[in-house]
């Protein structure tokens, strides 16, 4: 096999606006180490898809689960797939991107957001990264902030120092720790030394697991004003 073809991330598209669809499909398709494996109107579909095909990623849009996303994950993984899901919606609230990062999704893109985005968002999602719009890591700071988590449940906190909750933002905004650092005005290392302090304080090892942590409401409930 082609090692070229062998490295390229395949995708599978669930979305019920067959335009929007079929010219994602094109666009992806273009692009290069990614290919498009299939592409489908409804849940069931996308569920035969990932059963006969290997698929590493999966972009789905929270209207097409009649099961609802977290009912389609569930239903996907007992179906066998390992690989990962991409909510690419044209909105979502705070409750919505808070149920479906805890359900299993790596990730919410908007629609709004430039195709290349798109492409970036995918390469940082297979690479184990979390990736949030930066719309919807407001919404879920406002609710977060006011000690309210998007699940309704208040859970024990960890005070995070202002240094801390401005680095545990940009990991949210899918920032790099050079980014992170640059914004703040820190080395790089510095960054890292925050990100396991955060990682010690959550009880957890990867940023992904923190991104679900801090969405569940478990640390951002103690942020004050959002550093914006």
């Amino acid at each position: 096999m082609d090692p070229l073809t062998e490295n390229r991330i395949r995708l599978a598209l669930l979305d019920g606006q067959a335009l929007f669809r079929e010219s994602l499909a094109r666009f992806l398709s273009a692009q290069p180490g990614l290919e498009v494996a299939g592409e489908c109107a409804t849940d069931e579909e996308a569920l035969e898809i990932l059963r006969d095909s290997k698929v590493d990623l999966l972009l789905l849009n929270f209207g097409c689960a009649s099961q609802g996303v977290e009912g389609f994950i569930a239903a996907a993984r007992g179906a066998g797939y390992q690989g990962r899901f991409l909510i690419v919606a044209e909105n979502a609230d705070a409750r919505q991107s808070a149920d479906a990062i805890k359900s299993g999704a790596s990730g919410i893109f908007l629609k709004s957001e430039p195709p290349a985005r798109l492409v970036q968002a995918i390469q940082l999602v297979m690479a184990g990264a979390g990736w949030l719009d930066q719309k919807i890591v407001r919404l879920l700071i406002e609710q977060l902030a006011d000690g309210c988590p998007p699940t309704g449940e208040r859970k024990p906190v960890s005070f995070l120092t202002d240094r801390e909750q401005r680095v545990l933002l940009g990991i949210l905004g899918g920032l790099t720790n050079r980014k992170i650092g640059d914004d703040l005005g820190i080395s790089e290392g510095s960054v890292k030394a925050l990100v396991q302090q955060l990682f010690l304080k959550a009880g957890v090892r990867k940023r992904s697991q923190l991104v679900r942590v801090a969405l569940e409401g478990s640390l951002l409930t103690v942020m004050g004003t959002p550093p914006f």
